[in-house]
């Protein structure tokens, strides 16, 4: 059984409210007479990170947990904790090459692949880790069989990668399907070990061009749930087959949306029954909330709130699900009572009373949870803007019983400035956009301060929350102590909001992304301690993409940008990404031509760093490298500094360096 871990960090203070219009809270500056950061502490160090918890389920009753080196058992009944030493279970299938190998006891029993074909590859994630898609292998409830992929990659695109470490130099051919071109073909093996045969489910829902998805189970291990997506990626089918034969057997249940439909899960089935399941999406009411449905193929909302909810749980009795109801930036713990009859595998999921949700977290903040096996416990770690890190353990029904962890706060040594977590409005007005804003040290309202906007602002994130400093990077602390106004901003097409919000960037990736930006720089621009003619802008990735945009389309705001890893053109990026927010580049070519960043190349006025890893697999260097052409074409400067050896993000101690890059470039130009 896999183990998943919940790493809790330690930290805290106290809170305070401001009546500053669109403010939610301040963390007040630690003793200014602290240390400064340096940019090893910033990048490297671990002592300035909060201690470490690791925690997991080893049982119903048993609670593993790691701290200050040493392993320990807590017993939940008897509170006490018992040395512990860890004894992992050897993996019976592990992946080689690209192939999936079966091993019993010391004898290998079975090979999946082994082909010479370097286009094939089985029991490893596919799609670009797209779709909710992390693994390759998924067992049978019983263990006697297993599905996998397979990969064929055969049509798809190869891009050169330069390695500078050989004699000569070399390239390393990778596979990328880009945005209009020819993708992977996807297949679900299913072989049955003990009967020593295998088949293929028989999916033809979109011919070769469909996603396959959520590989899922049914209790009795007879049937494989698949959510099927066609390559538009505006339909999908959930879709049930025979285990044995790979037969289909029926469509449950479909999705259709005219931007774009996004699978992010599997679907969970409620303890006790073969018939009914829980099923998430945010396709039919706005939000993601759950469905409770059933294998004939009815569907009914099982969560009823304007908001995004997670699965967490489910014992039969009751479902717990975490909710962004109390508001955007919290995360807390709800649960809701289901009676299910004797009869409701006939009857499905209509005959299922639903009773009314119960709020189970109140403390205000980010709540994480790791539910016990039996659904009789669970781990409760939070912290919000000042409080650093509470773990509690927890009876089902929200009751407190100990507390396994209060933390201290690591930065207390240190000239941490005040952290202000507030709102300001949407460009089109309908949403409220969080930012966390991060003040100068010795702060003086009646100076003018440079800022620094640091942006991602794609989908998939969530840069701000109500976390102990609202999910500050160390960095923006760095600049923040030598004089500089840091601000990060969630905008539209970003996470946790509704279909609304993450979806009104469809077919123009940058544009609702920018308006929003630009909302909270003029707030920034209106407040009496900010320099209007030193303004800078940094991200990295969808980041970089937003820097360069920001900057050539606004050039007379923003004075310097870096960019990292950026994204030039989407005909250049993945299919699946750039497919689904920009739609296929023969039916949105307005749309890509508007967001490509070549034809603003001549529009760059400030200074402006691209930095990129010169290995880099998922923005390859033919983005930032295009982008420098343009520039010599028009005649426009602009400065550049590739990673050799390194691939999307610069890691370990050359970290360092490229931070002092970043740094030194707004100390020099900002």
């Amino acid at each position: 059984m896999k183990r998943t871990f919940m790493i809790l960090g330690l930290l805290g203070l106290g809170l305070t409210l401001s009546a500053q219009p669109g403010t939610i809270a301040t963390r007040p500056a630690n003793c200014q007479s602290g240390k400064i950061l340096t940019m090893e502490e910033t990048i490297l160090s671990r002592e300035l990170a909060p201690q470490n918890l690791y925690c997991s389920w080893n049982s119903d009753k048993d609670i593993l947990m790691h701290q200050d080196g040493k392993w320990v058992l807590f017993d939940i009944e008897t509170r006490l904790d018992r040395p512990y030493r860890p004894v992992w279970k050897e993996e019976k299938v592990y992946k080689k090459g690209r192939s999936l190998y079966y091993q019993s006891g010391n004898g290998l029993v079975l090979t999946i692949g082994g082909s010479r074909d370097e286009n094939i590859t089985y029991g490893q994630y596919v799609s670009r880790n797209e779709f909710g898609i992390e693994d390759g292998v998924f067992w049978s409830p019983d263990s006697t069989r297993i599905a996998f992929y397979k990969k064929d990659e055969s049509k798809v695109a190869s891009f050169p990668l330069l390695d500078i470490t050989t004699r000569t130099g070399s390239l390393k051919e990778i596979k990328y399907p880009m945005a209009g071109m020819d993708s992977e073909m996807i297949q679900i093996g299913v072989y049955n070990l003990t009967r020593c045969s295998g088949t293929y489910l028989k999916i033809n829902d979109f011919g070769e061009d469909q996603y396959l998805t959520n590989v899922s189970w049914t209790p009795d291990g007879t049937k494989i749930l698949v959510q099927v997506l066609d390559r538009s990626q505006k339909h999908m089918h959930l879709n049930m087959y025979d285990a044995n034969t790979g037969a289909f057997l029926k469509t449950l249940l479909t999705e259709d949306n005219t931007k774009f439909v996004e699978p992010q899960d599997p679907v969970w089935f409620i303890k006790g029954s073969e018939n009914l399941f829980i099923y998430r999406t945010d396709n039919r009411d706005g939000y993601r909330n759950l469905y409770l449905c059933d294998l004939n193929g009815n569907v009914r909302r099982l969560t009823s709130t304007d908001a995004d909810v997670a699965y967490v749980a489910n014992d039969g009795e009751y479902v717990w699900y975490t909710s962004a109801e109390v508001s955007p930036v919290e995360n807390h713990l709800f649960r809701i009572k289901i009676n299910v009859p004797s009869k409701a595998h006939v009857k499905g999921a209509e005959s299922v009373k639903i009773g009314k949700p119960q709020q189970l977290t109140t403390e205000e903040g980010w709540h994480t949870i790791a539910m016990s096996p039996d659904c009789r416990h669970y781990i409760d770690s939070w912290s919000s803007l000042c409080v650093p890190r509470m773990t509690t353990l927890c009876t089902s029904d929200g009751t407190a019983i100990r507390t396994l962890l209060t933390a201290d706060d690591p930065t207390e040594d240190y000239a941490y400035t005040e952290i202000t977590l507030g709102t300001v409005k949407s460009a089109d007005g309908r949403f409220d956009n969080y930012y966390r804003m991060i003040k100068p040290k010795d702060f003086d309202p009646s100076k003018k301060y440079p800022v620094i906007v640091y942006v991602y602002g794609g989908p998939h994130s969530q840069m701000v929350r109500n976390t102990y400093m609202a999910e500050l990077r160390r960095w923006e602390m760095y600049m923040a102590q030598r004089g500089y106004l840091v601000y990060v901003q969630d905008n539209r097409g970003t996470q946790n909001r509704g279909a609304d919000f993450e979806k009104a960037i469809h077919r123009q990736c940058g544009q609702a992304e920018m308006a929003d930006q630009m909302e909270g720089v003029k707030m920034l621009m209106n407040l009496p301690y900010v320099d209007k003619d030193r303004i800078g802008v940094h991200g990295w990735s969808y980041g970089g993409f937003m820097t360069i945009s920001l900057i050539t389309n606004y050039p007379d705001i923003f004075k310097v940008g870096v960019a990292g890893g950026p994204v030039i053109d989407w005909k250049w990026y993945e299919v699946m990404y750039g497919e689904r927010y920009m739609d296929h580049p023969d039916v949105n070519p307005e749309g890509y031509e508007k967001t490509s960043l070549i034809n603003k190349a001549k529009d760059l006025k400030g200074k402006l760093l691209i930095c990129q890893g010169a290995i880099d697999p998922v923005v390859l260097w033919e983005h930032s490298l295009s982008f420098v052409r343009a520039c010599v074409v028009n005649n426009v400067q602009v400065d550049y500094f590739p990673y050799p050896c390194h691939e999307h993000n610069v890691s370990g101690k050359d970290r360092v360096h490229l931070h002092d890059k970043i740094s030194m470039y707004f100390e020099d130009y900002l």
